[in-house]
């Protein structure tokens, strides 16, 4: 993966870059030793590292407005970085420029349960918003697998979803209004603990850009008075065709769990193994899950059975107990990091029709055996968002490349169906040399315009999202 050359005049200046930053930020704040700068070398697409030039660690808005103020007057790259959790690359620093961390931006500033929201500053983890507010009977809904660890910044930063966004949507159907501080230091409000901001929808510009606009530090979230009851449902198929199927049926039916999760069976015993949840050994598994009153959970479920039976399930089993419903969804939580026991992988993020989730997973198994590369799936089958993790040996000469054109490929796949090639991860570096098989030039240019308005110079997260050639041109114009 190509990066772009680093900036010489940049380098030459550390020291002064350093001593200035100082000014602004207590010492600890501001790390310049290589060999603590080197833990933000990478995010969790951990196949590419670069060590930054320098990281600071802001504690407030204020300081972040000071530290991009000097990076603008010094035309020094900025990377904003949440908790490194970004399986895109989001995060990757280039080697001349400053990562700014918000992970000590993590304060609840308000919380309005007449009003059902709450402000926090941006480094606060997915996980602990709903850890605020849970003893009065409320909870955050986006929950994205790596929610005990990732940043609301990162959330915002790639329109995060999760499990449960299939009924609750994903973070911009979550979030009221953003704190963002430009490059240039200038700090705006957009939106706001209301229903609906007056003027321009610029939050909707906000959430999903990547780093790319600004640096959003602290954050306005809806918060929702958590249901009654909720279980699920584990269903097993002798094939991947045949469990997507059932999932577009149940769709077409207008039946509306609060999520529909897929597992195939790679990740179902990788899964097992390391969480004994207790999953059947099948080829595809279902986690459903459906949520209110008893009474609407068992009308809800008993429509969802019926569906599925239609497909000849080989295993069915409903969830008799708050723990085991604990236990279900812990495995499927664990999914990513238990197939990382198994061998190095990449995961992907395409998003496709429901309705072609057959046709996608039978081309999946297709492609993987074109490459000689394994495939685990595990995704939100409620909403289309495909997650295949392609497995690979680092270690062994031409393995990654294969990787990554297979995921080319794959990716190239969901567009061609209907879909798209992201739905929470991010385009980052991973996908930014795909997407003109997503956009046309005019679309590209477009979106790239609207970068030229709040980044000038382009020194927001240098090197992503766009093909590099063309956000290098841009940087230099």
């Amino acid at each position: 993966m190509q990066m772009p050359v680093p900036d010489s005049k940049v380098l030459a200046q550390k020291s002064e870059i350093l001593a200035r930053l100082r000014t602004v930020l207590p010492d600890n704040a501001v790390i310049s030793d290589p060999v603590e700068t080197r833990a933000y070398e990478c995010d969790a697409l951990a196949a590419y590292r670069c060590p930054p030039m320098l990281v600071v660690l802001p504690s407030t808005t204020a300081e972040v407005a000071d530290i991009l103020k000097i990076c603008s007057e010094f035309n020094v790259p900025v990377v904003p970085r949440g908790a490194g959790t970004s399986l895109s690359g989001g995060a990757l620093p280039t080697a001349d420029c400053v990562i700014l961390g918000v992970a000590r931006l993590n304060a609840v500033l308000e919380t309005d349960y007449d009003n059902r929201f709450i402000r926090v500053q941006a480094g606060r983890t997915n996980l602990s918003v709903t850890g605020a507010v849970e003893n009065n009977g409320f909870f955050y809904a986006p929950d994205p697998s790596s929610q005990l660890a990732c940043a609301i910044a990162g959330n915002i930063a790639m329109n995060s979803g999760g499990a449960h966004c299939l009924k609750y949507g994903v973070t911009t159907n979550n979030l009221l209004g953003v704190t963002v501080v430009t490059m240039a230091g200038e700090i705006i409000e957009i939106g706001g603990a209301h229903l609906d901001a007056p003027g321009y929808d610029l939050l909707g510009l906000i959430c999903g850009s990547e780093g790319q606009l600004g640096v959003v530090t602290e954050a306005t979230l809806r918060i929702l008075h958590k249901p009654e009851g909720a279980r699920p449902v584990l269903i097993g198929y002798d094939s991947n065709e045949v469990a997507g199927a059932c999932v577009s049926d149940i769709i077409r039916a207008g039946v509306l769990p609060v999520a529909i999760e897929f597992m195939d069976r790679p990740v179902i015993r990788a899964a097992e193994n390391f969480t004994h949840a207790g999953y059947p050994d099948v080829e595809a598994l279902l986690i459903i899950e459906v949520e209110g009153s008893d009474a609407e959970i068992d009308s809800q479920l008993a429509r969802i059975i019926e569906i599925a039976n239609r497909h000849n399930p080989v295993a069915l089993r409903e969830s008799a107990s708050a723990a085991e419903s604990a236990n279900i969804w812990k495995g499927r939580k664990a999914a990513f990091g238990a197939m990382g026991q198994i061998n190095d992988y990449i995961c992907l993020d395409g998003t496709i029709p429901v309705s072609q989730l057959p046709f996608v997973l039978r081309r999946i198994t297709e492609i993987s055996t074109k490459y000689g590369l394994d495939v685990g799936n595990v995704f939100h089958a409620g909403d289309g968002n495909m997650h295949p993790l392609i497995l690979y040996d680092a270690n062994k000469p031409g393995d990654l490349e294969k990787c990554e054109d297979m995921g080319a490929e794959i990716l190239k796949l969901c567009v061609e169906v209907g879909g798209c090639l992201t739905g929470e991860h991010g385009v980052g570096i991973e996908k930014r040399e795909l997407m003109n098989a997503q956009f046309t030039p005019a679309d590209l240019t477009a979106q790239m315009n609207i970068k030229d308005v709040f980044d000038p110079a382009w020194l927001l997260n240098p090197a992503k999202v766009f093909p590099l050639k063309a956000s290098e041109s841009r940087r230099q114009a």
